[in-house]
């Protein structure tokens, strides 16, 4: 899917498989055997934020749009997150320690330096999914449930949650597999992953989790910032697609794109897990569907290379 070039040479290639699948279960187009089995990582916090609230949670605790897109967010710890997620932690009568994630730094370099200056250690509230923890601990607190372990899978929350991603999927979950962030993934073929997807890009067939759907697309593409930050590809992305799609990243090489518009949702695995080339893939794949289509979608599906002098010596670009 992606290949890497230094001085007119092909120095790297990634492969991959992806899938645009409707909500009907049609698959509109293949790349590679999309019944591979993958963790979908942080791209099924869509999937995540919807367990949590679709009970009403979010109405009832009066959360705004900027809480439900932080809590489907992988941030990138800058200002804006740190602000919103320590602000949450007061409001819920809670401490840094009760999120289970494990300490971070900030993703950008700059923001790294100013949490080192001033706190000299990793701190969770810097983790990119500590939005997340802050939507369990929040869930957990409202329905009585036990705040230490949210994270097993034998919690309430997420028994409930691999019993929605089956119930979206049509596939029963064989396997549970524990995040970067400590809290259950489910192996599930990638195919399966993007029609559960597509239910939430169909959101009417939800019936009585469509409105919380529809609203947790709308939080995301309104503010897509909070879910990744200003460099995030994820958060680029989905601003450039102009509230069509929302587009979220997991790791290991994983990319997602809820497509409401058409009912659908595309899904992508770079087989060695390359960050670098699922950037680079989920770009080319959305312009090659004319999803988005302009010169800023062109800059990211052929990323210049260059070397510690600043002279271009190559590129990283979409060959599928």
């Amino acid at each position: 899917m992606v290949e890497v070039t230094r001085s007119g040479f092909t120095e790297s290639t990634h492969s991959g498989v992806a899938v645009l699948i409707n909500s009907s279960g049609e698959t509109l187009q293949e790349w590679g055997n999309s019944n591979t089995l993958i963790y979908p990582r942080s791209a099924l916090k869509p999937i995540q934020t919807l367990n949590l609230y679709k009970d009403g949670v979010a109405e009832v605790l009066g959360f705004s749009d900027t809480l439900i897109a932080l809590t489907t967010a992988s941030h990138h710890a800058e200002n804006i997150h740190q602000k919103m997620i320590n602000n949450w932690l007061k409001k819920m009568n809670l401490k840094e320690k009760n999120l289970s994630c494990g300490p971070s730094w900030p993703w950008n370099i700059k923001d790294q330096f100013k949490a080192h200056l001033k706190y000299k250690i990793k701190r969770k509230i810097f983790h990119n999914c500590s939005g997340k923890h802050c939507g369990h601990l929040a869930v957990s607190k409202y329905k009585n449930l036990p705040i230490k372990n949210y994270q097993n899978k034998d919690h309430p929350i997420q028994k409930d949650l691999i019993n929605l991603v089956e119930d979206l999927s049509k596939y029963k979950i064989k396997k549970i597999g524990v995040d970067g962030c400590t809290l259950p993934n489910p192996l599930i073929p990638l195919k399966k992953f993007a029609f559960a997807m597509a239910q939430l890009a169909d959101y009417k067939k939800l019936n009585e989790h469509s409105a919380i759907a529809k609203r947790i697309f709308d939080s995301c593409v309104k503010f897509p910032e909070i879910t990744g930050g200003n460099k995030s590809i994820n958060s680029i992305l989905t601003k450039l697609s102009k509230g069509k799609i929302f587009v979220k990243n997991g790791a290991e090489g994983v990319f997602v794109a809820i497509i409401p518009e058409k009912k659908s949702a595309l899904a992508v695995k770079i087989i060695d897990g390359a960050s670098r080339a699922a950037e680079v893939a989920i770009a080319g794949l959305l312009s090659e569907l004319k999803i988005i289509n302009n010169e800023k979608i062109n800059k990211i599906k052929k990323t210049i290379i260059k070397n510690s002098a600043n002279q271009i010596i190559g590129s990283m670009h979409w060959i599928c």
